[in-house]
């Protein structure tokens, strides 16, 4: 009998790991801060500190690289908006200026957002890979 129960056990843990994409159910799991890895199919710098900060009460803050941004974001019917409000203005290797334009230009873009394998995909209205994040632990 718990032989059986084992088996069934394996058979079901193996079959939800093949889960592609997991939907967020809320916007709890968004909350924290997050490593940009790539934008606009492009990965990041590595020296770079590019991020994401989603905080409970619909701020949403980081940094581009470069540039620190403040803004809000709301996930409400299963769409996420970004909307970055505001930067600092300062200069910076012309690497990581353009890669700051990348993030200021995606934010907008993105419609929903999944988690696969630990990592925050947000995506566009065609559902194709806008910004894909890692949860930062500290």
């Amino acid at each position: 009998m718990i032989k059986h129960f084992l088996g069934a056990a394996a058979v079901i843990f193996a079959l939800s790991a093949c889960q592609s994409h997991s939907a967020i159910d809320n916007s709890t799991s968004l909350i924290g801060s997050w490593h940009i890895e790539s934008v606009l199919s492009a990965p990041t710098i590595d020296y770079s500190p590019a991020k994401l900060i989603f905080s409970e009460n619909g701020q949403l803050s980081g940094n581009t690289s470069c540039n620190s941004f403040m803004g809000n974001y709301t996930f409400e019917d299963d769409i996420l908006t970004l909307s970055p409000a505001g930067t600092t203005r300062k200069a910076c290797i012309e690497a990581l200026m353009n890669q700051e334009q990348k993030v200021m230009q995606a934010m907008p873009l993105v419609k929903s957002a999944s988690i696969s394998q630990g990592k925050l995909r947000l995506a566009d209205q065609n559902n194709q890979p806008i910004i894909v994040l890692s949860k930062l632990t500290k």
